[in-house]
């Protein structure tokens, strides 16, 4: 038979027992820390490719920098002039109106889309890779080929308006129809915010819209009372992603226009002119500055978009 014994509290015994257990706890800890760094090393050393240029265009920002000569501080010349640069003022007009009127409407036709979807469709996952898959290649040279293709004098837009009888415009090479084929390109990449509602979508409790139908409550002040305020995080998060991401576009307006942001400026994009500036008129100090710029404007609507979150989005504590 054996016997078990129990060390007192104060005994030597009990506390080398504790004093053991807590370096092992150490040791453990200290084992899982190391194991965290290791897994974040990537991201430190790919920080370092960041961090330096970040400060190097800092600096640059106050100097006038052509990339073959040593800068020359000159201060905030660079943002002086850029308040009397008619193509930047035009540039911010074009992004800004790219941005307000495509941001909205892609949100709007994602989450109609993930309505859509969230009714459980047979073949779900094809429907949800078929949608996906513009937000993969929006952004692609090919596929605004393609755009500047279908929207061209003799594309499939007027080839399709030409029997009823309709004379199309000139889509890409009008100033003012321009601009909107490339909102509607960026309209038709709903695909990443769509999941993203689709997701949202599918972890609203049954039971609320199980007591809003035995209330009598509408489809749509279902939609408007329940499915709404519980998934604002998720809208507010689509609506920031997509702001950040409007902001930076120069892909599409770049080969659409050749590089040259027409006709007559119409496509003309910030970071299209910020290029541009910096690597085809070689003003790097300016192309500097105009980065800078760009970085306030999008930290000042995000911020606004934090402030007045506090009013529409709601948590599920």
């Amino acid at each position: 038979m054996s016997v078990l014994t129990k060390q007192a509290p104060g005994s030597a015994a009990a506390l080398a027992e504790q004093s053991g257990g807590q370096r092992r706890r150490g040791n453990s800890r200290r084992t899982n820390q190391r194991s965290g760094y290791l897994f974040l090393l990537p991201w430190f050393i790919g920080m370092l490719f960041t961090i330096i240029p970040f400060f190097a265009s800092l600096y640059l920002a106050f100097t006038d920098y052509n990339l073959f000569t040593e800068p020359n501080f000159v201060g905030l010349a660079n943002f002086q002039v850029m308040f009397e640069d008619p193509r930047l003022l035009q540039s911010l007009k074009v992004t800004f109106i790219y941005t307000f009127v495509s941001v909205p409407i892609s949100l709007a036709v994602a989450l109609l889309i993930a309505l859509v979807l969230n009714r459980g469709l047979q073949g779900l996952a094809i429907y949800r890779s078929v949608y996906y898959l513009p937000s993969l290649l929006g952004g692609s040279v090919a596929i605004v080929m393609l755009w500047r293709y279908i929207f061209g004098n003799d594309g499939i837009v007027n080839g399709f308006l030409g029997l009823f009888g309709i004379q199309g415009p000139a889509w890409v090479t009008d100033p003012e129809f321009a601009l909107s084929t490339l909102i509607v390109l960026n309209v038709w990449t709903f695909g990443s915010p769509m999941v993203i509602f689709l997701a949202g979508l599918r972890q609203v409790p049954a039971m609320y819209y199980e007591a809003a139908s035995i209330d009598g409550a509408s489809r749509w002040r279902q939609f408007r009372n329940i499915t709404l305020p519980l998934i604002s995080p998720i809208i507010f998060f689509n609506l920031i992603m997509q702001l950040i991401g409007s902001f930076q576009t120069f892909t599409q307006g770049y080969v659409m226009s050749g590089g040259t942001g027409g006709p007559a400026d119409s496509t003309l994009f910030y970071n299209l002119y910020l290029y541009q500036k910096g690597f085809t008129e070689f003003e790097m100090g300016y192309a500097s500055a105009m980065a800078w710029l760009l970085l306030m404007i999008i930290a000042i609507f995000t911020a606004i978009n934090f402030i007045a979150s506090k009013f529409w989005v709601f948590y599920d504590n």
